[in-house]
């Protein structure tokens, strides 16, 4: 009698399976300059593509990332960003660190202040969560954005 065995698809799902349901995380750390605000958005927005996180979630991690990196460069006085990204349990969570104190920003005309001030509102908008902790040795923002409930794919494990 002969069996024939099916050979594994190449082609991987594009939802994750619960049963390999990992916390995720990783971070990265620039000059406080703004030419690393692109960067970090740029950095920020990849690894949610490697994730294979909705475009909705990209979206919103490059408006965050984007705000709250801008807030450091021009308020903080600190020499380098801190930016962390984790998901787990249903939850993205971006920090902005900074390792400065706050600091007034320059005076403005007009025009620059109906553009800006609005940054934090922006991020608001889109996290369903948000804290500032100040301390000492600086500033982090956390940010939380609630993931689309993946479909339930049934786990097959073979034993």
């Amino acid at each position: 009698m002969s069996t024939i065995q099916q050979a594994p698809s190449p082609v991987r799902p594009t939802h994750q399976c619960a049963c390999e349901n990992r916390i995720k995380a990783v971070g990265c750390v620039m000059s406080a300059e703004s030419s690393s605000v692109p960067v970090l958005r740029r950095f920020a927005c990849r690894v949610i593509q490697q994730w294979h996180l909705p475009e909705s979630v990209e979206e919103a991690v490059g408006l965050i990332v984007s705000e709250l990196t801008s807030n450091v460069v021009r308020h903080s006085g600190s020499t380098d960003i801190s930016l962390r990204i984790a998901a787990v349990d249903g939850r993205l969570s971006l920090h902005v660190q900074d390792f400065g104190r706050w600091q007034a920003p320059a005076p403005s005309g007009p025009e620059e202040e109906a553009c800006s001030g609005r940054g934090l509102d922006l991020v608001s908008a889109f996290a369903a969560h948000h804290e500032i902790h100040t301390t000492a040795e600086g500033t982090r923002v956390t940010a939380e954005i609630l993931l689309p409930d993946p479909m339930e794919p049934r786990c097959e494990i073979d034993g």
